[in-house]
């Protein structure tokens, strides 16, 4: 369900956990409209509450309050399995299934063609002559770009990126970063980013989300919000103050 103009939108959402026999809010009251065809850095200092915002948006976890609309409609109105379909997620460590890499990019659609195949694999960079090769013998930037051809493999129409670099040398990292900027602007996806690093909110251009204790302090472009950040919290930030 690729559309020209999805949109997504999260209101009032919150998380609360128990930790310790205590409550703590770890999502706190978050608004936001995402549109198409950008990308959208989420950074924080640690325990900011990112990673949890992405769970919230593909219901790996449930909100206490709040609502995420999807093109329109309450996210709630999908299955959780179709939800995942057009709302993608790739972790920080790839998972990788036993076999090859076709039959990892065919996991997530089983009747897709060899054609198909080899059309996903050279959209994230890889040779299509590879499509026998045995996952174990990949690299860890090989790994996550079959990890992201079998995401694009459902045709999604968001994807959820969970710091997918925190684990890769410079190199990886850079042919990944390039990699997401093409697919948002070719696809006009929405693609929303945990990074710990503010310097590849720059890198990937887009917009940024400043969290702080889960609340979302600023957002604009990854330009003023990094580098002039307007709040006390998004100095701090900056100057590492909050990490």
């Amino acid at each position: 369900m690729n559309e020209s103009r999805t949109t997504l939108d999260v209101t009032h959402l919150s998380r609360t956990i128990q930790t310790n026999g205590k409550q703590k809010t770890i999502v706190n009251d978050v608004s936001f409209s995402f549109t198409c065809g950008t990308i959208y850095s989420i950074v924080g200092p640690s325990g900011a509450g990112k990673s949890s915002l992405l769970r919230l948006i593909n219901r790996l976890d449930e909100p206490n309050t709040g609502d995420v609309i999807f093109n329109g409609a309450d996210y709630r109105t999908y299955s959780p399995n179709e939800l995942r379909r057009h709302i993608g997620y790739l972790f920080q460590t790839p998972y990788m299934f036993p076999g090859t890499i076709a039959e990892n990019v065919r996991y997530a659609a089983e009747d897709i063609d060899d054609n198909r195949v080899a059309e996903l694999l050279e959209q994230v960079g890889l040779s299509s002559d590879m499509a026998d090769s045995e996952v174990d013998n990949l690299s860890g930037g090989e790994k996550q770009r079959v990890a992201l051809a079998r995401l694009l493999a459902t045709k999604p129409s968001v994807i959820l990126l969970d710091e997918p670099t925190s684990s890769l040398d410079p190199t990886a990292t850079k042919g990944i970063e390039k990699l997401v900027r093409r697919i948002a602007e070719d696809r006009c996806l929405i693609v929303i980013m945990v990074t710990h690093d503010p310097q590849q909110a720059l890198r990937l251009e887009g917009e940024t989300l400043l969290l702080v204790k889960g609340r979302l302090i600023e957002h604009g472009s990854s330009e003023r919000v990094i580098n002039d950040p307007q709040s006390d919290e998004g100095r701090r930030y900056k100057d590492r103050e909050l990490t």
